[in-house]
């Protein structure tokens, strides 16, 4: 019995191993039938759209290599055109993301990035819930402008310099520290003498970590003891046993330390409080959440921006609703609500309601350990040196590419397009493929100067005193090529759903749901939608749903935009789990949260978004894209449809 068992068992786990090949063997062999029994253009185009959203779903392929699947099955089963889908994998999106990582690359090559995110935090000082609030600003803002894990990838690093420093300095000065530590209920039968010894053996061991040791080593020590107490499968040592395996780092003495639970239950136990620990855990959860929450504001912002915009004029062309200006003044109001909203929410579960203590400007509330931090953020911002001529190239390329588009169409004046006499030639891909293009060939040394300017660049660009701005590795280390491919196949399956006719079908399916207001549907497609990214990517599910929502608001006779805009957004909120989205997964490795943290705090963000965002659609959104009517636009392509 036990052989068979065992045998079972083996099998059982050598299928795990291989689920994802057996995903992508199952399924299109058992979804096969459609096609054969029902041999139409909407089967056939049924069963491509039915493979390729299980494998981004299930992620038992790449996601640029499921993307990929519609350009040989569709020609395979006589939908489209091998050349029609390949055409559908670069359009004017593609270029205008190239564009933007263009200059994203320059403001990463020369710092210009940090500069920004050091002077907003020290405008906001060091309380903790300034200092959260400064780093939520400057994700916002980067992450407008650059990829939302690109954003948290560079921001993440300077707040946890600032984290390690705040927790460093409470360990050396705990006893001049106005803060202490908060003590759960069930310890409270703890003895007092047993609580003293356990808090002086604790200082012991981290006062000559921190005294005797740099950053580096303490949070190696940190990491290794963390590891060991909490990893799966690892039971956890005692503080002899830690001592004797750190090969001398600490000193080599014996202490007994009380079987206490604190010591025992306590994750946190390298913090110097349990408030230090909810410091860590509130700024580290803020940077992911405003990353988000900037992407929101611009097309550029992420991609899921870009899928909707494109696929929109695509299935809309005469719709000349959406471009850059009127989606900023449609998000930025969002962006506010949610930063501020968001900052509450945090600022409560983590840190409590005392707003007076944990948000005072006036230096005179300021404690030893906050003005050390202060301290380590300006030494921060003093080791970047004065602003070089890179950075102010940089800064003046971001601010005409912005003013650009803006006045490019702004809609109540006329924009610089109409200076040419030909319409509808320029989009926002030109301007910023034009001055990404002029990035490759300024040099990044000040015209008759010889005295090097560059900082950060490398040894030929030392040598050579023309060589540009950026190079082309340094655009091809940012490119998201993935991301490219991604895109590309949502719009060769949202070309195929409109060819075949599946979308015209989807639509009267849903026929029943007529009887429904406006507002009613929207809030069920965003709630569907934010509850299905959770577990699935951000595009692949956008890609998946904006077609069957074309079809519902087509078929239903309401605004399309009603029900896309809020959907685009809502799908950026999966922000509950590290799997929801790349930021959450880059903050999580940080080790200051977990995930029950990330589950408690990103519920309260996801229902602030899905109501702000529902707030806009029905209030400023109305005026600023005539919700309430059916456009003639829409009404065209629903006809054509039904024919």
């Amino acid at each position: 019995m036990r052989l068979e068992a065992a045998a079972r068992m083996d099998l059982f786990r050598k299928l795990w191993r291989a689920r994802k090949l057996i995903l992508v063997v199952f399924i299109p062999l058992s979804l096969l039938p459609l096609p054969l029994i029902h041999p139409t253009s909407e089967a056939c185009c049924a069963y491509v759209l039915m493979v390729t959203a299980v494998y981004w779903v299930s992620e038992a392929v790449p996601l640029g290599a499921a993307a990929l699947v519609p350009a040989f099955l569709y020609p395979l089963f006589g939908v489209l055109k091998s050349s029609e889908v390949a055409a559908e994998y670069c359009k004017d999106t593609t270029l205008l993301l190239m564009g933007v990582i263009c200059l994203a690359a320059s403001i990463e090559k020369w710092n210009l990035h940090k500069r920004i995110a050091l002077r907003m935090v020290m405008i906001a000082g060091a309380k903790p819930g300034m200092l959260v609030l400064g780093f939520m600003c400057c994700t916002v803002f980067l992450s407008m402008w650059l990829s939302n894990t690109s954003t948290t990838a560079m921001v993440m690093p300077i707040a946890e310099a600032v984290l390690q420093q705040l927790i460093c300095t409470g360990l050396a000065d705990s006893h001049d520290d106005s803060e202490t530590a908060e003590v759960p209920e069930e310890d409270s039968a703890v003895s007092d003498k047993e609580e003293n010894l356990d808090k002086n053996q604790l200082e012991l061991l981290y006062r000559n970590s921190c005294n005797d040791y740099n950053k580096q080593e303490l949070s190696t020590l940190s990491d290794t003891k963390t590891a060991q107490v909490n990893g799966s499968g690892l039971k956890p040592i005692s503080n002899q046993e830690f001592i004797k395996n750190t090969n001398g780092h600490l000193p080599q003495v014996e202490i007994e330390i009380p079987n206490v639970k604190r010591v025992k239950m306590r994750r946190d136990s390298q913090y110097p409080t349990k408030r230090d620990h909810m410091i860590c855990k509130c700024l580290s959860l803020s940077i992911t959440y405003a990353a988000t929450i900037g992407g929101l504001i611009t097309i550029t912002g992420t991609s899921t921006n870009l899928i909707f915009a494109e696929q929109f004029n695509t299935r809309y062309p005469d719709a000349k609703v959406i471009n850059f200006g009127t989606w900023f003044i449609f998000s930025f109001p969002i962006a506010i609500i949610m930063l501020v909203l968001t900052w509450l929410w945090l600022h409560f579960l983590f840190l409590g309601c005392n707003f007076r203590e944990t948000c005072s400007l006036s230096k005179k509330r300021k404690t030893r350990r906050e003005m050390l931090s202060e301290r380590r953020i300006h030494e921060e911002y003093a080791k970047l040196g004065p602003i070089s001529y890179p950075e102010v190239v940089t800064g003046v390329f971001f601010i005409l590419m912005t003013l650009l588009w803006f006045t490019r169409e702004p809609g109540f004046v006329p924009g610089w397009t109409s200076l040419f006499e030909k319409k509808g030639y320029r989009t926002d891909a030109t301007v910023s493929v034009l001055l990404g293009f002029l990035l490759f060939l300024i040099p990044a040394r000040r015209p008759f100067s010889s005295s090097s300017c560059c900082k950060n660049s490398d040894d030929d660009s030392e040598s050579d005193p023309l060589a540009p701005m950026i190079t082309w590795k340094d655009f091809q280390r940012l490119m998201p090529w993935e991301i490219v491919i991604l895109v590309g196949g949502g719009y060769a399956l949202a070309a195929g759903c409109k060819v075949s006719g599946l979308s015209v079908w989807i639509g009267r399916q849903l026929e029943p749901m007529s009887g429904l207001p406006p507002w009613a549907v929207t809030l069920l497609a965003c709630l569907l939608v934010s509850a299905v990214t959770e577990f699935a990517s951000n595009p692949a599910t956008l890609t998946v749903f904006l077609p069957i929502l074309s079809a519902l608001s087509e078929t239903l006779y309401i605004n399309p935009l009603h029900t896309l805009i809020p959907s685009t957004m809502c799908v950026s909120f999966g922000v509950m789990l590290p799997v929801g989205n790349p930021p959450n997964a880059i903050v999580f490795s940080y080790g200051h949260v977990q995930i029950r943290d990330m589950v408690k705090a990103g519920f309260g963000v996801n229902l602030i978004g899905v109501a702000v965002v529902m707030l806009a659609i029905t209030t400023w959104g109305v005026p600023l894209f005539n919700l309430t009517e059916f456009p003639a636009w829409a009404l065209a392509k629903n006809v054509t449809g039904s024919l």
